[in-house]
């Protein structure tokens, strides 16, 4: 989470969340594709590794399903990779 303090009021802003594992290949081209886009780790987005169980539960809850890569930004979730990147274009070009 982030707090932009550019205006004279103290916004909150969410990163966005990619949830991945390490053996997608779908996960890679997506973040590929954010790196082209020079979106930063940390600060533009957040890598959660859906592996874990508990981050495992939260994806199930989130989007009814164990597949990936899987994003959420705010109230705006998907799973395809190549709606992922069509979003990210369009929110960071």
């Amino acid at each position: 989470m982030l707090i932009n303090t550019t205006t004279s009021q103290i916004q909150v802003i969410d990163m966005i969340k990619l949830y991945t594992t390490q053996v997608c290949p779908y996960c890679e081209k997506v973040k590929a594709k954010f790196k082209e886009l020079n979106m930063k780790e940390g600060t533009d987005f957040k890598m959660v590794n859906a592996a874990e169980p508990e981050n495992r539960q939260k994806l199930l809850e989130l989007g009814g399903k164990m597949q990936v890569p899987f994003m959420v930004d705010g109230s705006i979730s998907m799973y395809e990779s190549d709606d992922i990147i069509e979003y990210a274009e369009k929110k960071f070009k």
